[in-house]
């Protein structure tokens, strides 16, 4: 596959995007050539499988038909990326976008294990006190294929012997808040017959809190992670303020109740860990209540500090007697190990780097 900085010619105005259609619109733009239905899988599985950048690449079209299809369309794969690399073996790609903007893309290393993390928005529309990305405001949502083309561009560049094994949708932005292009993007990535064929169950969608969408997650067959981070309103609105004033506990632990969990499938929460503001015994206490009969897990996000950020990490053992405590109620509890820090790639770093030489953090030993 060519280099996804390969410089190639601008497509000509009125151009279509193929990486833009889905499958209802690729299938109207090869009858509208012309073409038998059957092209339009074809066209797909050349873009997704194949992940092809060059319309002269195809060559289950003939010369002629690569020719008419050269003079209306084109693909619109990202041309500009760049990967900074971790101390740790974590890789945080930033792509450029068409319009200029970029968005960021995490690939982290887990043992056999390779997990990309995907934004959904450049940028974020919502305000959590302790995250890097919402300091940037929202410039704007990401489109389906642009979701995919992320996918698409770590692919590309990975070695012969690495292969992903799971999606995470916890990137830039809220993935419920930009659900229509979120729900196509899945679907083109789970897509058994042209699309990437990636199962739901190695797919998770993470949200801040919008309970009134958490119906539409499950209609998508993959996991679901709420971002909770406090065992109270009072704290929730100080950290999550707009989100929590939408949707404020009782009703998002409302909805998750109300949620239909596919057998032995679970919720997963997510809890970043503040020095001195949610890390409590107490706090540890009043979130194993909150959960109590729900059948979930926690992961324990000890916070990734960031220039500028008020907050502080919490020492090991805080951490580990917040554990302790959720393990005790009976709540299964992991302590998410952080990697990327020192190229603002970990949790609640992204956005954080725009050209300017990563500030280095110094790392901080808690594993799972």
């Amino acid at each position: 596959m060519p280099a996804a900085n390969d410089m190639r010619p601008a497509p000509t105005a009125g151009s279509t995007n193929l990486l833009a259609l889905d499958a209802a619109s690729a299938e109207r733009f090869a009858l509208g050539l012309g073409w038998p239905r059957y092209r339009t899988t074809q066209i797909l599985r050349w873009l997704y499988q194949q992940r092809g950048r060059d319309l002269d690449q195809m060559t289950n079209l003939s010369k002629a038909e690569r020719a008419d299809l050269a003079a209306v369309a084109h693909v619109g794969r990202s041309q500009d990326s760049r990967i900074l690399r971790s101390e740790d073996g974590t890789r945080k790609f930033l792509i450029r976008l068409d319009d200029g903007l970029a968005v960021e893309s995490v690939l982290i290393p887990e043992g056999r294990r390779l997990t990309l993390c995907l934004s959904t928005q450049v940028g974020c529309t919502l305000d959590c006190d302790f995250c890097l990305t919402g300091k940037m405001g929202l410039k704007r949502n990401l489109k389906a294929h642009e979701i995919v083309d992320q996918v698409l561009t770590v692919l590309d560049r990975l070695d012969r012997d690495e292969h992903l094994t799971s999606l995470v949708l916890m990137g830039m932005g809220e993935p419920l808040a930009n659900l229509d292009a979120v729900s196509d993007a899945i679907a083109r990535l789970t897509n058994e017959d042209w699309g990437l064929g990636i199962p739901g169950r190695r797919i998770t969608l993470s949200t801040a809190g919008l309970a009134s969408r958490l119906p539409d997650v499950a209609a998508l067959g993959v996991n679901l992670a709420i971002s909770l981070n406090a065992a109270t309103n009072a704290q929730r609105d100080r950290l999550m303020p707009a989100v929590n004033r939408l949707h404020p506990l009782d009703a998002l632990l409302a909805a998750c109740r109300a949620y239909p969990l596919p057998p032995r499938r679970r919720l997963t929460f997510e809890y970043v860990l503040l020095a001195g503001v949610n890390d409590a015994d107490q706090d540890a206490k009043r979130l194993a209540k909150l959960l109590r009969g729900l059948r979930c897990k926690v992961n324990l996000i000890p916070f990734n500090e960031f220039p500028g950020s008020p907050y502080r990490r919490p020492d090991d053992a805080t951490v580990l007697r917040f554990q302790a405590h959720l393990k005790q109620a009976g709540v299964d509890t992991f302590v998410r190990k952080s990697k990327g820090r020192d190229v603002l790639g970990a949790c609640g770093q992204l956005g954080g780097e725009r050209g300017q030489a990563p500030v280095v953090l110094t790392p901080v030993g808690v594993g799972c």
